[in-house]
């Protein structure tokens, strides 16, 4: 039987992800661990290959998922995973029946994200130590965060070039390398600026490169240290010391709205393919208004 940590069929289907449909390789991993899964399930039943899984095999793996007491969207997103790749195997007429058609995802429980509200966001933008090289260049990442609404992993991957200073706007590549126009505040314009002239050059030492933001050695940060940078301010400002970028992105889509921004422009600065995505925070903005409506009318 083939070992599943090189199965063939596998790596062709990420080669398929990253050349054509154009993921990213967090994407194609997330990917590649669950078919791995389902491998190594079906080979305990006795199948060797992918592309001879049944439709049989692929209700047990479900029911396997369920007894190991996944979570709906956990079981949802490894099923979602066996859709793509046997729809990639159809397309490349390596079998001719797929095994998971037909099949009923879980019910995926809604959720509605963390999101910090406008004071909360001061008192964190406040946090880094405005007279020291690093928090000058934290205040840049946290305010363009904010700014933009940008994921981690869009704004790691700036260059100097994709920040237009003098036309407010930043350049980014998002999900499938889609490039997409965000518009930028003065607070984070500001930051950015200063920081390019008083922090990065000292973090260079006489390095070459196109990072926008980097590391105290001149090299282009990771989202690990983001993530760490999150929550230490996170935790400093009071907000809890769970804080991701994320938090950010949400919070940036929430106050515009709260503030009468249309959804569909929300829609293009978060970079969302389908309108859907980008209603969950109205769902956001109708709890508060509930809030206030239960604590502010007399006969409520």
């Amino acid at each position: 039987m083939e070992d599943t940590k090189n199965n063939s069929e596998i790596k062709d289907f990420c080669d398929y992800l990253l050349v054509e449909k154009g993921y990213s390789l967090n994407t194609i991993a997330g990917y590649s661990c669950d078919l791995t899964e389902f491998l190594k399930f079906i080979v305990s039943e006795n199948t060797s290959l992918l592309s001879l899984a049944t439709r049989k095999n692929v209700i047990g793996f479900l029911v396997y998922l369920h007894k190991e007491n996944l979570s709906p969207n956990t079981v949802a997103r490894k099923l979602s995973s066996l859709r793509s790749f046997y729809k990639f195997l159809l397309l490349d007429r390596r079998i001719t029946i797929d095994p998971t058609t037909n099949l009923e995802s879980p019910k995926m429980a809604k959720y509605l994200p963390n999101v910090l509200s406008q004071d909360e966001i001061l008192t964190l933008l406040n946090q880094p130590d405005a007279a020291t090289l690093q928090g000058k260049r934290d205040s840049a990442i946290l305010e363009t965060l904010y700014a933009t609404g940008m994921r981690v992993s869009e704004v790691i991957a700036l260059d100097i070039g994709d920040v237009n200073i003098k036309f407010s706007y930043a350049k980014c590549f998002g999900k499938g390398g889609k490039e997409r126009i965000v518009p930028m505040g003065s607070y984070a314009l500001e930051s950015i600026n200063l920081y390019l002239k008083e922090v990065r050059p000292k973090f260079l030492k006489g390095k070459t490169t196109s990072a926008l933001f980097l590391n105290q050695r001149g090299g282009r940060l990771t989202r690990q240290s983001i993530w760490g940078m999150m929550k230490k301010y996170g935790k400093a400002a009071g907000v809890g010391d769970g804080l991701s970028p994320h938090t950010l992105r949400h919070s940036l889509a929430t106050h515009m709205l709260e503030n009468g921004a249309d959804l569909r422009t929300v829609q293009e600065i978060l970079g969302h393919v389908d309108l859907a995505t980008t209603q969950i925070y109205t769902h956001l903005l109708q709890n508060t208004i509930t809030a206030e409506y239960k604590k502010f009318h007399p006969r409520s």
